[in-house]
């Protein structure tokens, strides 16, 4: 059920990644991230119906957290990308690459393998404290800070696709944080009257990472290209997902020597599957 419930949330991502992105990259404002970028995208229809596609992906995946491990649930959300590149793939009208084969061939079996090599399970006994969540917070805003700010500091040295790129990784980095912070609350919810629960960092820490997620993404966006923002993004959430759902809500993995070995090349698999995915040309605008 939880691998149902998760590939429903990535086809809902996926076509709301690529309606905010056509937006986004018919804005004529300057700058990827200004004021006159977001008051053209929240003018728009078609933003709002891809943020609706976003906000209906983000339910079911908060659904398939309630399901599953964040370590299993974050690998399968991978799958937007995929959807991503159907849709635009339809859009656009240009013939297949051996990317469109290759990177999905990939993908699809390093997640397959990982997940049965890995064997995630969620520790649902694991409850942190104030003090753990604030430091995971801080870390990952300060990682995806890192990123942003690499971004926009080599802007005007370097070109659009490494702007992009850091840019992209960062919203990977909050939207891991976000789908983090869902499952710690949902693991809470049942321990803790709503008030007491609403007085906790975890719903704070959600509407902060998701909001924080989208501004990066629609910064990302202002390139034009989706080869350029989403592979970084599934990437960057894909990893920082699963060292959070580990780290903090203390889910387990296999760690014997040739599953951690196996795990590691899976997640690299994977990394070079996305790229691939990324390299197709039916991603560009």
């Amino acid at each position: 059920m939880v691998y149902t419930v998760a590939v429903a949330a990535a086809v809902f991502l996926g076509v709301g990644w690529v309606l905010q992105q056509r937006v986004a990259t018919a804005s004529d404002s300057g700058g990827l991230l200004s004021r006159h970028v977001l008051k053209a995208l929240i003018s728009s229809g078609r933003w709002w119906l891809g943020i609706a596609a976003m906000t209906a992906g983000q339910s079911l995946a908060a659904w398939a957290l309630q399901l599953g491990p964040v370590s299993t649930v974050e690998p399968v959300l991978v799958g937007f990308l995929l959807v991503a590149f159907v849709l635009a793939g339809g859009l656009s009208h240009r013939p297949p690459s051996w990317e469109e084969v290759v990177g999905p061939i990939v993908l699809a079996v390093a997640l397959a393998v990982f997940l049965a090599v890995a064997d995630p399970h969620a520790d649902l006994r694991a409850e942190p404290g104030w003090r753990g969540i604030a430091v995971a917070t801080a870390a990952s805003a300060a990682v995806a800070a890192g990123f942003a700010m690499a971004g926009w500091g080599l802007a005007p040295r370097t070109s659009m696709v490494v702007e992009s790129a850091l840019f992209a990784a960062a919203a990977g980095v909050m939207y891991a944080l976000q789908d983090a912070a869902t499952r710690g609350a949902i693991v809470a919810a049942p321990r803790h009257p709503l008030l007491h629960l609403a007085a906790t960092l975890w719903p704070w820490v959600v509407l902060a990472a998701a909001t924080a997620g989208v501004l990066l993404s629609q910064a990302a966006f202002r390139a034009g290209r989706l080869d350029y923002a989403l592979p970084p993004t599934a990437a960057t959430q894909a990893v920082a997902g699963i060292v959070l759902a580990v780290t903090l809500l203390g889910d387990k993995l296999s760690a014997t020597g040739s599953a951690l070995s196996g795990e590691a090349l899976c997640l690299l698999a994977m990394l070079v599957g996305v790229l691939l995915i990324g390299r197709s040309p039916r991603f560009t605008s």
